[in-house]
C-alpha cells in the first residue's frame, strides 16, 4: 500500500519515497489508533498525514528518550537533540525539502524532516504550528507540573491543537477554514487529554501529572496520593472522583470538537470521524473501568476496534459509490443538488458519537 500511496501523490524523488516511507513506520508503530483511521484517507493524502504524525512522534521519542537518564545530563542530552531537530526544522521549512544545509553544522536534515518540509510546502501549512509544536516539546523537558487547566491549555495548543491545524489543508474543508480551526484544534485536545486521562499512572513514573493541580486539588488529590495508589496498587475514592471529573472535562471538549467534522471534506469525513469515534472508545473504556488508570492502561478490545475501522471502511465504499451515481453522464445536463452529511443524532452527555453514524443522501 506504501508505494500506491506515494503513487497517487505524486512523489516520485528515491530520497523523498524513502522520508515518507519512514515517516509512515513512525506513525504506525507509535499511533496505532490514528493511523488505523488514516487508512480511510484517499490514497493521495495518505503521505502528508505520516509525515505530520511521525515528525510528531520522533520528537516525542526525543523527549521520552529512554537511553537519557533522569539526571541533569539527560535533560542536556535530550535538550541538544531537540536543538538540533529545530535547526533541521528551520533549514527545511526555508527551502520546502530539507535538502543542503540543514544546521550551521551543514548536515542535511534527516529524512523525517524531509518529509514534513515537503508537505508543509505542497499544502501551505503555516510553519507557526511548528514553532509553538517545538515549544511545547521544550517545555517537556522542564515541566512536570500544571497548576491549572488554562496552564495545560497553553501547553496543549502546541502539543495537541496545532497537529489539527497542521492537518486542515491536507484534509480540505467545505466550510471556511478559519471557520473549522477552532474544532480541529479542539479535536487534537480531545485526543490529548484523553491520552492524558489513560497515561497517568505511565506519565507518574516519568515524573510527570499533565492533569491540572486545581482540578485534582479540588477532591484533595495531589501527586503524592497518586504516588501512593499506583505503588500500592490501591484506589481511594478522591482519586476516582477527580479522575471521573477529567473524564467529564475531556468529554466537553469531544463535543466542542464535533461540529467541525461537516466541515471537512467528504473524502476526509470517514477517516476523522473513525479517529473521533476510536480515542471516544478509550474514554468510555476509562469509564467502564472505574477510572483505574492508576493500575490498568485502557485497551479498547480487538472486536471493538476492528468493527469500528469496519464502519468506516464502509462509509469510504458508500461515499465511492454515491460519487459514481451522481457522476453525469457523457452529455448529460447536471441535475439535483449534491448530498449533505450529517452526524447521527446521539446523547448530548456522549463523548463521541455511536459507531453508527450516519449519511443523509
Amino acid at each position: 500500500m506504501t508505494e500506491r500511496e506515494l503513487d497517487a501523490a505524486g512523489i516520485t524523488d528515491p530520497a523523498l519515497r524513502d522520508a515518507y516511507r519512514l515517516s509512515r513506520r513512525l506513525n504506525a508503530r507509535h499511533g496505532k489508533t490514528y493511523f488505523l483511521a488514516t487508512r480511510l484517507l484517499p490514497l493521495d493524502r495518505r503521505p502528508a498525514v505520516h509525515a505530520l504524525y511521525g515528525f510528531a512522534r520522533w520528537a516525542d521519542d526525543i523527549v521520552d528518550d529512554p537511553g537519557a537518564p533522569d539526571t541533569p545530563a539527560g535533560a542536556d542530552r535530550r535538550a541538544a537533540a531537540l536543538d538540533t531537530m529545530d535547526g533541521h526544522l528551520a533549514s527545511a521549512l526555508r527551502t520546502g525539502t530539507g535538502e543542503g544545509t540543514g544546521t550551521r553544522t551543514g548536515t542535511e536534515a534527516p529524512p523525517v524532516v524531509r518529509a514534513l518540509a515537503h508537505t508543509a510546502a505542497r499544502y501551505a501549512i503555516d510553519h507557526r504550528h511548528f514553532a509553538d509544536f517545538m515549544a511545547s516539546m521544550r517545555s517537556d523537558l522542564t515541566v512536570t507540573r500544571y497548576p491549572t487547566y488554562a496552564d495545560l491549555h497553553r501547553y496543549m495548543h502546541g502539543s495537541a491543537a496545532v497537529i489539527g491545524l497542521q492537518m486542515l489543508p491536507v484534509l480540505g474543508t467545505v466550510a471556511p477554514r478559519e471557520e473549522a480551526a477552532p474544532h480541529a484544534a479542539a479535536l487534537g485536545v480531545a485526543f490529548q487529554l484523553t491520552n492524558f486521562l489513560r497515561d497517568v499512572g505511565e506519565d507518574l513514573d516519568r515524573g510527570r501529572v499533565y492533569l491540572p493541580e486545581d482540578l485534582l486539588g479540588s477532591f484533595g488529590v495531589d501527586r503524592a496520593l497518586l504516588r501512593w495508589s499506583r505503588d500500592t496498587g490501591r484506589a481511594d475514592p478522591r482519586v476516582t472522583a477527580a479522575l471521573a471529573a477529567a473524564f467529564d472535562l475531556t468529554r466537553g471538549v469531544y463535543r466542542r470538537a464535533r461540529p467541525g467534522l461537516d466541515m471537512l471534506d467528504p473524502r476526509a469525513r470517514p477517516c476523522i470521524r473513525t479517529a473521533f469515534v476510536l480515542y471516544g472508545a478509550i474514554l468510555e473504556t476509562i469509564a467502564d473501568n472505574g477510572f483505574d488508570v492508576l493500575h490498568r492502561r485502557a485497551v479498547v478490545p480487538r472486536r471493538r476496534r476492528a468493527a469500528l475501522a469496519l464502519d468506516g471502511v464502509t462509509r469510504v465504499a458508500a461515499g465511492r459509490l454515491r460519487a459514481a451515481y451522481r457522476a453525469p453522464h457523457p452529455g448529460a445536463r447536471p441535475e439535483g443538488r449534491p448530498g449533505r452529511y450529517r452526524l447521527a443524532r446521539h446523547h448530548p452527555a456522549a463523548p463521541a458519537p455511536h459507531p453508527q453514524l450516519m449519511e443523509a443522501p
